[in-house]
């Protein structure tokens, strides 16, 4: 015979236990070993009145058959209260049955605001209030047994009980959602759905049906689901008379009513009404992802296009578990995805992943005018990510799974060519592979992204982990995968600690990624996190900064590949320490959360370009044909003799970069410091230019002759300033003569 079930060591809570069904429970625990807090108001079934004698009696009674126990009286609505009991009596918190209760039955028609407002204040709020308080504790240990009591007319409705039957359903749902969110830290909560006799239920039961059903037929299902060793989680009960029955939703089939790109009408739904109730066939679902999967199929249905490999055949009979179909998912054409983004776009990333005004070389990643203006090689996940969006909820063929189960495991990008500054982009996902490693599936997801020109500018590899999606009999490894590198096994070359700002997951949210993950802190909450989390690309994106300064001087054209592993989340606000060694053209590197030492990438690495400088825009003192600046710059080179105390009163040298079609196309020097003054191509011959100006060849004409304000050339990044930009205050002077021109 197997061991009976023993709960010592454990402290029980149980509300409204001073009588009846909860009694029962506070009896039959202290009878297992446990310590139990018996709570009651001492009130009427009502809600009125209040008395220490009835959690007093139970006490007694337990503690004169040995068990150990102590009273409460404070109302539900105090949590906690309660729960400070059990700690400050027995050191914890294991257990909570929320079994206190009231009633104040009348008609719909006649229930007043104090009738509603009350029993959802006991039932629905006092539950909530109680469990609340006791939640971190349970978190903290890794451990909690929670217990809702519904009632069959919180199930099926009841006359005259509109208030306590909506309180009663409230909790059905209450618990559904804690099981999820609990599930984690091993906190199981179930819902209890009695028929006992009781105070309350001898006003709506028949006097021999209240006698045939004892409390004591009821306990015993209770304190099961509260054992360590019942896994049952999220489930409802009716129990009664010794009978005990789950109950679960049941769906019909249904119908889909509306024909695609047609108005749906009544009629239609008065047409397959049948259909729509028919319940000869019917489903179980258990889950919000449940409805979410039968919506993604239905709108596969009515919108096919794009999809030339969706199924034709019964989707059960060839699509995987988990509705996972490796080869159909691999060869689905994908729609691509364009991107279009400017300056602000790049400046926002760059900020997002704590670029700061504060170094100095940080300026050309933050400023349109800078005259080294550049996009963090990182910022070639967010084209990649947008042409991705949705693709998870339906938009794959074959690659039905519940969103809510993804998580972005690994990340791998591969540059082709320096990022522009804007444009638009076109992105091009494909199903590289799907994997089964049991407890889930990886998804491999490749994104090749391309510019205007149709050159490839960046690879990007998302390796996904779908948890509960394994097990449709798939291979577990990929000749596709791009896998992590440990680092050596020696002291880290180099390290560049840095702290995130509180802020920042606000801030990188604006570059995309709009997950409430990262910004709310009940829905991060329903994900185990005490507080809204950092993306994990944004990690990326300050290892990968710090490995630029470090290894590469800031030159974004350096950086040829870049792949981490996401190992442990990061809070806004904590400190990032990125740990780095040199081997060759490859820089290993982990990132660490220096307040709590958790390394949240591992396995990262940057491969650097060898012939970085190849790539380089060199600049020509060369003249291309037809510029209209030369002509400008010829003629007031002659003219400087009939212009005499010019350079006196400057005294600064310019350095001008002419282009033309977004390509250096002339250089050339106007030294107003050196004698009487000089112009001609190229770099200063002597000392170094105090100012550099950089201009199109077509706007430094309309500059000259005044059709063009510089002022506002400057602000809308026409006219780019480097040096002493004050001296360009002087620039009037210069030009002065040439309008005509």
């Amino acid at each position: 015979m197997a061991e009976p079930l023993r709960f010592d060591g454990r402290v029980a809570l149980v509300t409204g236990a001073g009588a009846g069904i909860g009694r029962e429970y506070a009896l039959l625990f202290a009878e297992r070993g446990a310590a139990v807090v018996v709570n009651d108001l001492g009130g009427t079934f009502k809600g009125e009145g209040s008395s220490t004698r009835a959690a007093d009696q139970v006490v007694e009674e337990i503690k004169a058959k040995g068990g150990k126990a102590v009273p409460n009286y404070d109302s539900v609505e105090f949590g906690e209260k309660l729960v400070e009991t059990a700690l400050q009596a027995f050191g914890r918190i294991d257990i909570i049955v929320n079994n206190a209760g009231i009633i104040r039955d009348k008609s719909f028609a006649r229930i007043s605001d104090l009738d509603w407002d009350l029993i959802h204040k006991v039932h629905l709020r006092g539950a909530f209030s109680v469990t609340r308080a006791a939640w971190p504790h349970m978190k903290k240990q890794n451990y909690g047994r929670i217990i809702m009591t519904s009632s069959a007319s919180g199930i099926y409705g009841n006359f005259g009980q509109a208030n306590y039957s909506s309180a009663k359903l409230g909790l059905v749902g209450f618990c559904n959602t804690l099981a999820i969110e609990g599930q984690k830290y091993n906190i199981h909560c179930n819902t209890v759905a009695p028929s006992a006799g009781s105070r309350m239920t001898e006003t709506v039961m028949p006097p021999e049906l209240v006698a045939a059903l004892k409390p004591e037929y009821i306990a015993p299902l209770t304190v099961y689901l509260c054992h360590e060793g019942c896994q049952e989680n999220g489930s409802l009960f009716e129990v009664g008379a010794g009978w005990i029955g789950k109950l679960r939703w049941q769906r019909t089939k249904g119908a889909i009513v509306r024909e695609p790109g047609k108005t749906m009408t009544p009629e239609q739904v008065r047409d397959k009404w049948n259909e729509i109730t028919d319940f000869s066939d019917p489903e179980y679902p258990s889950s919000a992802a449940d409805s979410t999967r039968l919506l993604v199929k239905v709108l596969r249905t009515l919108n096919p296009e794009g999809d030339n490999n969706r199924q034709t055949s019964n989707p059960s009979s060839s699509t995987s578990k988990g509705g996972i179909d490796p080869e159909v998912a691999k060869s689905s054409n994908i729609k691509p995805g364009k991107f279009t983004y400017g300056p602000k776009e790049v400046i926002l990333y760059a900020l997002g992943v704590g670029s700061s005004t504060k170094e100095p070389d940080y300026l050309k990643f933050l400023f349109e005018g800078a005259e080294e203006f550049c996009v963090l090689p990182s910022f070639a996940v967010i084209p990649a990510m947008n042409s991705t969006s949705g693709l998870f909820v339906g938009g794959i063929p074959g690659l039905q799974i519940d969103p809510t189960k993804i998580l972005h495991g690994e990340q791998y990008v591969e540059l082709f060519k320096p990022i522009p500054t804007s444009g638009t982009l076109t992105s091009y996902p494909k199903v590289a592979d799907i994997l089964d490693k049991g407890s889930g599936a990886v998804i491999l997801l490749n994104v090749e992204t391309f510019d205007e020109k149709n050159e490839k500018v960046a690879f990007n590899q998302f390796t996904t982990f779908v948890t509960r999606a394994g097990g449709f009999g798939g291979k577990r490894n990929s000749d596709a995968a791009i896998l992590p590198k440990d680092p050596p096994s020696r002291p880290p070359d180099a390290s560049m600690t840095e702290k995130t700002s509180i802020d920042q997951a606000a801030l990188y949210r604006l570059s995309g990624d709009r997950n409430p993950l990262h910004i709310d802190p009940s829905f991060a909450a329903m994900g185990g996190f005490n507080q809204p989390i950092l993306h994990g690309m944004c990690t990326f994106g300050f290892a990968t900064r710090h490995v630029l300064k470090q290894y590469a001087n800031n030159d974004v054209t350096k950086i040829k590949a870049i792949k981490v592993r996401m190992s442990k989340p990061v809070l806004p606000g904590e400190t990032l320490k990125t740990d780095m060694w040199k081997e060759g053209s490859r820089v290993f590197f982990q990132c660490k959360v220096v307040e709590n030492g958790n390394v949240c990438l591992s396995g990262s690495y940057v491969d650097l370009n060898e012939d970085a400088s190849a790539v380089k825009v060199t600049t020509t003192p060369q003249a291309s044909p037809g510029l209209q600046s030369d002509m400008v710059f010829h003629e007031m080179a002659k003219q400087m003799g009939s212009r005499p105390g010019l350079a006196k009163k400057i005294g600064a040298i310019y350095l001008w970069n002419i282009t033309k079609d977004g390509q250096q196309a002339s250089q050339w020097t106007v030294d107003m410091k050196s004698g009487d003054g000089a112009i001609y191509r190229g770099e200063p011959a002597q000392g170094k230019a105090d100012c550099t100006i950089t201009v199109a060849d077509g706007d430094f004409a309309q500059l000259v002759s005044g059709k063009l304000n510089a002022q506002e050339a400057f602000m809308k990044g026409l006219l780019k300033l480097k040096g002493n930009i004050m001296l360009a205050q002087k620039l009037g002077i210069l030009f002065q003569e040439q309008a005509k021109l």
